[in-house]
């Protein structure tokens, strides 16, 4: 898989931080994701390498270019994923909002209790999926996602299950994630 698609998944992992749960608190959540895939996380190891073998320069780069999709990479995750850090803001949260980057729209966000089932297709790269958020309270989550993308003229599947937990509530220079068009 190509490393541009592998951090959009990676970005997009992260970035759909729930914010259905009008209970969750607005700041800065921590996303610890891990895919269920081999090859994946394969990939992900490698893209890890990459980015600890880039200059400073070429690193501050890919900072700033995952800082305008809302997302700040917090470091590998201890399972072999990715963790990442995100801003939720109040009006986020009242909106019943889920952020995801951009060119990605919601096509199904339903919330029985503390669970919400949602599901998504995004442009670039070409993906869709669906998954359940399952709220433990207002600073801890924890989701399954499957995504379905194209690498190389093949289906891929990847399933992702990430716990998500509230850090602070100022988000420092982290700028909030993108909400979707509707």
């Amino acid at each position: 898989m190509r490393f541009h698609s592998l951090l959009a998944a990676a970005l997009l992992a992260g970035a759909v931080l729930p914010a259905a749960a009008q209970s969750l608190k607005p700041g800065l959540w921590e996303i610890h994701n891990r895919m269920d895939n081999p090859e994946m996380n394969q990939a992900m190891a490698q893209m890890q390498k990459e980015l600890a073998g880039m200059s400073p320069a070429q690193r501050k780069q890919m900072e700033a270019a995952m800082a305008q999709q809302g997302v700040k990479m917090a470091g590998p995750g201890t399972t072999g994923g990715m963790v990442v850090q995100a801003c939720m803001t109040k009006e986020m949260i009242e909106r019943n909002d889920m952020p995801l980057q951009e060119g990605c729209r919601m096509t199904k966000n339903d919330r029985s209790g503390n669970t919400v089932k949602m599901a998504f297709t995004c442009s670039n790269p070409p993906s869709s999926g669906e998954g359940q958020f399952t709220y433990t309270s207002a600073e801890a989550y924890t989701s399954q996602m499957t995504v379905r993308s194209t690498a190389q003229g093949k289906e891929q599947v990847t399933k992702m299950n990430a716990t998500g937990k509230w850090l602070k509530a100022d988000c420092g220079n982290l700028k909030p994630v993108g909400t979707p068009k509707k």
